[in-house]
């Protein structure tokens, strides 16, 4: 009902059957599919029936419940387990709205408030209402934002499965405001818990030079809004949250002299993805985005033998689209400032140039004319590495118009 209330497409419904049972439900010809509570198929539309229920937490985290379900749980008793007002409306089979917990009123003023004090027993809510206000730019009452800084330091947040956060913050990312998810976890105190490696970032400076008037933690929030604004995927918009990790532990001082914050980025998005379960495709693109984006900003400063070990470092030849990925979330960087949005980014037109140079480069016949000189393997390979490597040197070097 939410979705539909607020006009947005709806892309499921939920029904809730009050009054059967689940051997009813069987004998009708729905089929059975919840594990931890009744739901059915429908046996026409395959739409989702689930009988209402009651619930009891018996032990911490989203999976400490204990359902109950009959024939004399009321369709209240059943909305009331419901996390947040405006997600707590239902509509009769004769089109009556049912909203025992103004919710209705809460959507109009654009609220997100909790409908009892039993939102506290799943710390999973904590990041789907800083999801829910990232997707409708809603803000959060007073009294659920003060629920959820006591379930964050009562440690209910400690409770939180790797694969749930995961599943959270990649659907938080691709909301079209981002940032307001990573707002509202740090309000509460739980980004500290949950993504201590950004929440760190807030306070440090950007850069003394370019933009002192902006810290990191603001431009990374900045970056990820663009990135939306762009409608990039997920792993783009991962790698861009990411990018800048390593200024939580470089003290500013030691930046201008390139004291490793890119190498120290690596390790924290290796230890980060371990710990939340990232998939590699989104982990991979991260890396590479903490350690290269630098030199991607001074792509058009770069001789043609610099763009050429960027190309190889970042594995383009082999994954051009992914390439193709980087250069966004490098974009994003860049744009991640006050004013910058609709600056001119021609690094990522250049580099894209230099790509479809090098990649001109015939490496089989380069292969070919050195197999028949060199019998020795070993010496072939380096032979035809480098053959090719001045090659495509080469064609940058004239495509770009680059001098040494």
């Amino acid at each position: 009902m939410r979705d539909e209330l607020l006009g947005l497409p709806v892309k499921d419904h939920d029904y809730v059957v009050v009054g059967s049972t689940p051997e009813e439900m069987e004998q009708l010809g729905y089929r059975p599919v919840g594990k931890d509570f009744p739901v059915f198929l429908h046996p026409k539309t395959k739409e989702q029936y689930a009988l209402a229920r009651t619930e009891r937490k018996i032990s911490r985290g989203y999976k400490g419940f204990e359902v109950f379900t009959t024939p004399k749980v009321s369709l209240q008793e059943d909305l009331v387990r419901r996390d947040l007002t405006i997600n707590a409306i239902a509509k009769d089979k004769d089109g009556n709205i049912i909203d025992p917990f103004n919710g209705v009123a809460d959507l109009e003023a654009g609220i997100l408030r909790h409908i009892s004090p039993a939102f506290s027993e799943d710390p999973v809510r904590i990041l789907r209402i800083a999801r829910f206000a990232a997707r409708f730019s809603f803000r959060i009452a007073p009294e659920t934002l003060a629920l959820m800084n006591d379930m964050v330091h009562n440690g209910e947040v400690e409770a939180l499965v790797p694969e749930r956060v995961w599943q959270e913050i990649s659907r938080g990312l691709m909301e079209d405001n981002p940032s307001r998810m990573f707002y509202m976890l740090r309000e509460c105190g739980a980004l500290s818990r949950i993504l201590p490696e950004v929440d760190v970032l807030f306070g440090v400076p950007q850069s003394a030079h370019t933009h002192p008037e902006i810290d990191t933690g603001l431009h990374t929030m900045l970056a990820i809004d663009y990135s939306a604004t762009k409608n990039y995927s997920l792993p783009v918009r991962f790698a861009v949250l990411l990018h800048d990790l390593g200024k939580g532990t470089t003290p500013p001082e030691e930046w201008p002299h390139h004291i490793d914050h890119e190498q120290r980025s690596l390790q924290i998005i290796m230890d980060l993805s371990e710990r939340i379960r990232i998939p590699k495709e989104s982990r991979d693109l991260a890396i590479l985005v903490a350690q290269l984006h630098d030199k991607v900003h001074q792509a058009e400063a770069l001789n043609a033998k610099a763009i050429a070990d960027l190309l190889q470092a970042v594995d383009a030849y082999r994954k051009p689209d992914r390439f193709g990925e980087f250069l966004l979330a490098c974009a994003c960087d860049f744009h991640g400032f006050p004013g910058y949005a609709n600056r001119a980014y021609p690094q990522t037109r250049l580099l894209h140039k230099a790509l479809a140079a090098a990649q001109s480069i015939n490496a089989g016949e380069i292969a070919a004319a050195l197999r028949e000189r060199i019998n020795d393997n070993t010496l072939l390979s380096t032979a035809i590495n480098t053959k090719v490597r001045e090659a495509r040197i080469a064609k940058i070097k004239q495509v770009l118009n680059k001098t040494d």
